[in-house]
């Protein structure tokens, strides 16, 4: 599933990861789709490393997430850093992205939230949704610029446009609690929806409060047991709490 992407996000370092644990466990099948995995990841490096050493902005920016993720290479936050500048300084918004990351982190570089800021607005403004939704972040805590509701929720917006789960569930608490808008539950409804139906689990148990509280929506105990429980089945806690409250009371 992680290996192709079916289902869930593609993602190649968690597929080694479970055919690594797999095999480790006697699954000996599995240590065929490491190895496989292992070696790709190995030409792909190298690949990569021969368009990037020539100036390739996307090979630079892959092989910065090969570093990044450890893949085909050994982990180095340093050299990911290193080919992901390389990239941003040509433009690549995802390389601007993960610098900015990298910056907001400390991975590779000394913390320095005013240089996230610095490469989140440059990949934010053109148009990825990551860096919109960081960048918005850094505006709502006030971290490496002035705190600003209102340029939180421009950027939170932008990126909740585009589907991204954590900006929507985001945007959907300041309209829940009335930061920088009036409160608007019917608002806050929606979006906590939208990012419940990805999965997101905060905004599942939010949505299962709201409908335990009667806010924006017909007071029900059942429906918000169903988001609770849902929320608990991907991990956040004070959603099982809640759903065994509820359970417990008969719902």
């Amino acid at each position: 599933m992680y290996e192709n992407g079916t289902g869930v996000e593609q993602d190649l370092t968690t597929a080694k990861m479970l055919f690594k644990t797999a095999y480790e466990n006697g699954y000996m099948p599995a240590l065929d789709e490491y190895n496989r995995l292992d070696e790709a990841g190995d030409k792909a490096a190298k690949l990569f490393l021969l368009a990037a050493e020539q100036g390739d902005a996307v090979a630079q920016f892959q092989l910065g997430m090969l570093y990044h993720n450890g893949q085909g290479v050994l982990q180095d936050d340093a050299e990911a850093v290193k080919w992901s500048r390389l990239a941003a300084e040509q433009g690549h918004a995802g390389a601007q992205c993960n610098l900015g990351a990298s910056y907001q982190n400390g991975q590779g570089v000394p913390k320095d939230d005013a240089e996230a800021v610095k490469w989140y607005r440059l990949s934010a403004e053109r148009g990825i949704a990551e860096a919109q939704n960081n960048l918005g972040a850094l505006y709502d805590n006030g971290q490496g610029v002035q705190q600003d509701d209102a340029e939180a929720l421009r950027w939170y917006g932008l990126a909740a446009e585009q589907g991204h789960a954590g900006a929507q569930c985001t945007l959907g608490v300041m309209y829940n609690i009335g930061q920088g808008v009036p409160v608007d539950y019917a608002e806050a409804i929606r979006l906590y929806r939208l990012a419940a139906e990805q999965g997101l689990a905060e905004a599942q148990s939010n949505l299962g409060e709201l409908y335990r509280d009667g806010q924006g929506v017909e007071q029900d105990n059942r429906i918000a047991k169903e988001w609770f429980g849902r929320a608990c089945e991907n991990g956040y806690q004070p959603a099982c709490d809640e759903y065994n409250r509820l359970k417990k009371a008969g719902y």
